[in-house]
């Protein structure tokens, strides 16, 4: 997989559209191998390599660097859960997840209100309903929920600490993150093996267009 020939918006798609539940790799693994690139290209390829094999790695250290920072301040720390949501519901895979044991939940309940919730119909296109459909939950688009959560984290974050205080923790993290991506050897298995097999799943249906 050359990495050098994926571009930056081909990489954001493929973190929206991969599988939220991926465990993170191992500590030992994550935590192991690291070298300085040779040329900008090298590290152009591993930083996009990186990110995208260790994405559960990265996804948990930003929450726990922004945990750490206000552990003394409960209101920031829930501020920190909703930011993690916010981001997590532009992910395809946890929006469909999430709106579906919500809705699961809501039926036991009240199977009226679940019927209110159901996604409209997707449009058909050509006698074929459409693979590229948009994601709903709990019956609304998606980012109605991203807008929802993010504009509560940030009155939370707001309210909560010093925003200059928040602004550094997320420095921390992202800085922490390019580090990491940055230094650390791509193993075979993320250049060779099942990493291009994941990968190239989640853009078959690219190729048929």
């Amino acid at each position: 997989m050359d990495w050098g020939n994926v571009t930056t918006e081909d990489l954001i798609d493929a973190l929206r559209e991969v599988d939220w539940s991926t465990p993170p790799r191992p500590f030992t693994e994550f935590f192991s191998r690291f070298t300085v690139p040779r040329s900008s290209s090298k590290w152009d390829s591993r930083l996009k390599c990186n990110l995208y094999y260790y994405r559960t790695n990265y996804f948990i250290m930003m929450v726990f660097i922004l945990g750490i920072g206000f552990i003394r301040k409960p209101f920031a720390i829930v501020a920190a859960v909703l930011t993690a949501l916010s981001i997590a519901f532009l992910n395809d895979s946890f929006a469909v997840t999430f709106n579906e044991k919500v809705t699961r939940t809501v039926r036991r309940f009240s199977p009226q209100l679940a019927a209110k919730m159901r996604p409209p119909i997707a449009p058909v296109i050509r006698g074929r309903p459409s693979s590229k459909r948009a994601i709903h939950i709990c019956g609304r688009p998606r980012w109605v929920f991203v807008l929802i959560f993010s504009a509560a984290s940030c009155i939370l974050w707001f309210t909560s600490c010093n925003l200059l205080t928040v602004l550094w923790a997320l420095l921390i993290g992202l800085l922490a993150i390019i580090l990491h991506a940055s230094f650390r050897t791509p193993n075979l298995k993320a250049r060779l093996n099942t990493f291009r097999e994941e990968f190239r799943a989640v853009w078959r249906n690219y190729s048929e267009l």
